[in-house]
């Protein structure tokens, strides 16, 4: 026989005071003496009351629930896993859920998400997901920078993509490389955007379109393309093409890094465990994940006023792939 759930009542008789100040005293909100507060949140710890999310949820107006839209085909992505992990953590350190919103098509369903708060991943120009999630009337956290001109994010988490990629591309050249390609996305998201800007001031770097959500088959045809155009350093920027232009590279024959030099600029556990690892710059997306939900918070519970930015580390890590000798 299960045992019985701890109630508010229970608090409230152990305690001597009335439901009403039992609520006050754990929500912290109120006018209860501070003596009070205390010894209420002292029997409730001693008897083991847990207050219930959806029925403080529910008191507030609240849902007790936060979303992250991803690009579509990226679920599956180093990157976005533990983005995905870093906010659902984050989330549920503060007693909310994290609800995955897919790329979908029923506009109807999409503006009957019951959340009290959105994160957008790597959002993107011309988007129709994006364009009806911005319509909810939702705080809206991006991860990237929104290029859309009708944004109105109410906070942004990003890295110095402008700084890390440079550094990247100083690596490379210093370790020899004299063609580099850069295997970027379009200019459709702000981190493709900024990629390509730094590429654009350099001499010796060509990019080659690849997209963000890419196939194996995209990541293999545009390494096959900057082979053609006598490159030897190739610099990949989606999530993970790295390890396919490491396997692609292998089949035919091309040794990394005796003959092209290999770097990604999203890192993850795949390129620290390949052989050869494979230098790039990790932008945390765990901590990412974490910030953007932080962000949200702030604004949800807290009643923050203003835009939130937040900047989180890009560390380059050097390892073989970009090593000769």
């Amino acid at each position: 026989m299960p045992l019985r759930r701890v109630t508010i009542h229970d608090v409230a008789r152990a305690a001597g005071v009335s439901t009403t100040t039992v609520s006050e005293a754990l929500s912290g909100r109120g006018r209860t003496a501070e003596e009070t507060r205390e010894r209420v949140r002292r029997v409730a710890e001693e008897i083991g009351y847990v207050a219930s999310a959806a029925a403080r949820s529910l008191r507030l107006g609240r849902s007790g629930a936060l979303g992250l839209y991803v690009p579509d085909r990226t679920v599956g992505f180093e990157y976005y896993v533990q983005l995905a992990r870093g906010a659902a953590e984050a989330a549920l350190s503060h007693g909310m859920a994290l609800t995955l919103v897919p790329a979908w098509d029923n506009v109807e369903q999409l503006r009957a998400l019951h959340i009290d708060g959105l994160i957008v991943a790597d959002p993107a120009v011309g988007d129709p997901v994006l364009h009806v999630l911005r319509s909810l009337p939702v705080p809206m956290v991006t991860v990237e920078i929104d290029l859309d001109p009708s944004a109105t994010p109410v906070g942004v988490v990003h890295a110095d993509h402008l700084g890390a990629t440079a550094a990247l591309l100083d690596h490379v050249a210093a370790a020899g490389a004299t063609s580099i390609a850069v295997l970027a996305p379009g200019d459709e998201t702000a981190f493709g955007e900024q990629v390509r800007r730094v590429c654009a001031d350099r001499d010796r770097v060509r990019v080659f379109d690849i997209p963000l959500a890419y196939r194996p088959e995209d990541a293999t045809a545009a390494v096959d393309r900057a082979l053609a155009a006598d490159s030897d350093a190739l610099v990949l920027i989606p999530d993970g093409s790295a390890i396919v232009a490491l396997h692609h590279l292998q089949g035919r024959g091309i040794r990394v890094p005796d003959d092209v030099l290999l770097a990604s600029y999203v890192d993850g556990p795949s390129l620290q465990i390949a052989r050869p690892r494979i230098t790039a710059v990790d932008i945390d997306p765990r901590l990412t994940g974490e910030a953007a939900v932080q962000a949200l918070v702030d604004v949800v519970v807290s009643g923050h006023k203003g835009a939130i930015e937040t900047r989180v580390p890009a560390v380059l890590n050097e390892r073989e792939s970009t090593r000769r000798g």
